[in-house]
């Protein structure tokens, strides 16, 4: 166990969370959003109140259920073994879906490079195939040099979306705004649902916010706060960048770019600094990529090693990585990609994203339920009790409009790969039941 003294502090633990979140969940959804208009601003802070709920939460779990597995080990808590396999699993997919949707955010922003990669929808395919490839392979060579990929690539967008949420506003046009605000007349609870699933997943990662809690001085306090502060410090910056590009880029064109970000720094300075956006964003992408493939391969390897997963995701190299495990994840996203052709980069990224928020949401629903449990079997008082219960069936309600916002066909096949696993579950409970011969 750490030393007091080597232990993160506040400031620490507040920035890893805030650069978990932040990645590149951000980069396309300027354009989804002004599918629906400016209006889409309600959305951010409806998502922002339930995402702190969220975060909150999950530091609860995470500060008082050591166990391994994460979010498995929090549904386990309360429903038990059946539960830690489907949360495992779900999680598993939704990683899947996850890495072809920020593939296709990657193809979009190379396009002003390689304009071919727009022309038909097989040459966006054959794109998002190259960069899939490329991202897994480079995790052939262990944790180690993922690590120090990602930990540099990930500015690769966040300075830009910090820097647009400050300067931004010396060439924001109040009346860009204000014809952006509802163009197809939605109503506003419309307006708002539609924003949902594409804000929420701007702060998919927050389930990792109390995975540090064992290397923090005070846990108890600055686990909870760290998680709020830097919940509340990405919604700010969610919240002002997208605000300030909806005053600065007409919504019709906002809605049509694949790559918004470079769109608006063209806008602000030239169609040269534009690119150099542009460019970091590939970067910041291709290395967000990078580690969500690799995260989803530690996912994988980690039920194999309890036997919840076949044998083959925990085989490792000598570089610890497991190889076999990151190939088979590979030709699922490449059937994914298959599936999902679209002439329209926007539309293909925003099937993708409403699929793997509901399917984010089945782990998040039942670890979350099995908070009361976890802060049962601790000697608490009654008011911590009671305020980590309340806050945490808020986050469980939250989640459920989650998926409610997400669409009927998100759902539809959504729950149809989360029953899927249900057969899965099924085999590795006859496995593990001991019984008498069978015929």
């Amino acid at each position: 166990m750490a030393s007091e003294k080597n232990k993160m502090g506040l400031v620490g633990l507040t920035t890893i969370v805030t650069v978990n979140m932040m990645g590149s969940g951000i980069i396309m959804l300027p354009a989804s959003l002004a599918q629906t208009g400016a209006i889409s601003l309600l959305s951010w802070i409806v998502t922002a109140i339930g995402a702190m709920c969220i975060a909150y939460a999950f530091a609860k779990c995470g500060m008082y259920c050591n166990r391994d597995g994460g979010m498995s080990a929090y549904a386990d808590e309360a429903h038990g073994k059946s539960a830690f396999f489907i949360a495992s699993y779900t999680y598993y997919v939704c990683l899947v879906i996850s890495a072809v949707a920020i593939a296709v955010s990657a193809a979009g922003y190379l396009v002003p490079f390689f304009p071919w990669i727009k022309t038909t929808p097989y040459h966006t395919f054959i794109a998002v195939v190259g960069i899939l490839v490329v991202t897994m392979v480079a995790n052939f060579w262990g944790p180690k040099l993922t690590g120090q990929i990602s930990a540099v690539t990930v500015w690769g967008i966040i300075i830009p979306v910090v820097g647009l949420s400050i300067a931004g506003w010396f060439w924001f046009k109040p009346e860009v705004f204000a014809e952006a605000w509802n163009p197809h007349q939605d109503t506003t609870v419309t307006a708002i649902s539609s924003g949902i699933a594409l804000t929420l997943w701007a702060f998919l990662g927050i389930e990792s916010a109390g995975a540090n809690s064992g290397a923090v001085e005070n846990p108890e306090k600055n686990v909870p706060l760290a998680c709020m502060l830097a919940t509340s410090f990405t919604a700010i910056v969610y919240i002002a960048s997208t605000s300030v590009i909806q005053g600065i880029i007409p919504n019709e064109e906002l809605a049509k770019s694949d790559a918004p970000f470079g769109l608006v720094y063209t806008y602000m300075f030239n169609e040269t600094v534009g690119q150099v956006i542009t460019a970091l964003a590939v970067i910041a992408c291709i290395g967000s990529l990078l580690g969500w493939q690799f995260t989803n391969a530690q996912v994988s390897k980690a039920a194999a090693d309890i036997r919840l997963f076949p044998k083959v995701f925990g085989e490792v190299t000598k570089s610890n990585a497991p190889i076999k495990g990151m190939l088979i994840m590979l030709g699922l996203e490449l059937l994914l990609a298959i599936m999902t052709i679209s002439p329209n980069l926007v539309s293909q990224f925003n099937i993708l994203l409403n699929l793997a928020v509901f399917i984010n949401m089945v782990p998040y629903i039942l670890s979350l339920t099995g908070l009361e449990v976890i802060l049962r079997k601790q000697n608490l008082s009654a008011k911590e009790y009671k305020t980590g219960a309340a806050i945490g069936t808020f986050a469980v309600l939250y989640s459920i409009y989650g998926v409610y916002a997400c669409g009927q066909s998100a759902v539809f096949y959504g729950a149809i790969l989360t029953l899927l696993g249900y057969i899965f579950y099924g085999f590795i409970a006859a496995r593990d039941t001991k019984s008498g011969s069978v015929a």
